[in-house]
């Protein structure tokens, strides 16, 4: 596996890799699926496009020893604090540690850039998710912030909320 910054031509992999992890009934391979809470897709072309092109950070691309990416993530920094946003395995390779390896180098990214603390939203509902961040040095700060409404993000289920979470570096 190796870990690499995604460029535009990685726009329809990584698009197709998030919503499969995230939501319809293929997510459901996976334990990080929203498809119990939320209908539609999780991005598009122009989305992912727009993180891509992002001055203050971009999307990282975990791929296979073919070069198919098999994960990735958001990453964006403000002021000295990173954001870190859509942490996505493909299904079929979750549990296999390629998102402890993504958290890893969002460290690595953080530290490079001189941020202090890396900080994310997740719904509040995901108990395991939360559970597994903590595990990884993630932190509850008590804030939490309403989802964002609209069919761009997600048609909610149920009424959601999310939590942020941080860790230093």
């Amino acid at each position: 596996m190796d870990i690499k910054v995604s460029d535009a031509n990685d726009i329809p992999a990584l698009v197709q890799l998030i919503n499969s992890a995230y939501r319809g009934d293929g997510s459901k391979k996976g334990w990080t699926t929203e498809a119990d809470l939320l209908d539609g897709t999780r991005t598009d072309e122009v989305n992912i496009a727009d993180l891509i092109a992002d001055a203050k950070g971009g999307i990282l691309k975990c791929v296979d020893e073919k070069g198919k990416i098999i994960g990735c993530m958001n990453l964006q920094k403000h002021g000295d604090r990173l954001y870190l946003g859509m942490l996505t395995v493909s299904p079929e390779l979750q549990g296999a540690g390629i998102g402890k390896r993504l958290l890893e180098a969002a460290i690595a990214y953080a530290k490079s850039n001189d941020c202090t603390a890396i900080y994310m939203t997740v719904i509040s509902v995901r108990h395991e998710l939360i559970a597994w961040y903590e595990r990884h040095g993630y932190k509850k700060t008590g804030e939490m912030k309403p989802f964002p409404i609209g069919e761009k993000f997600g048609i909610q289920k149920q009424p959601l909320e999310l939590m942020v979470m941080e860790r230093e570096v």
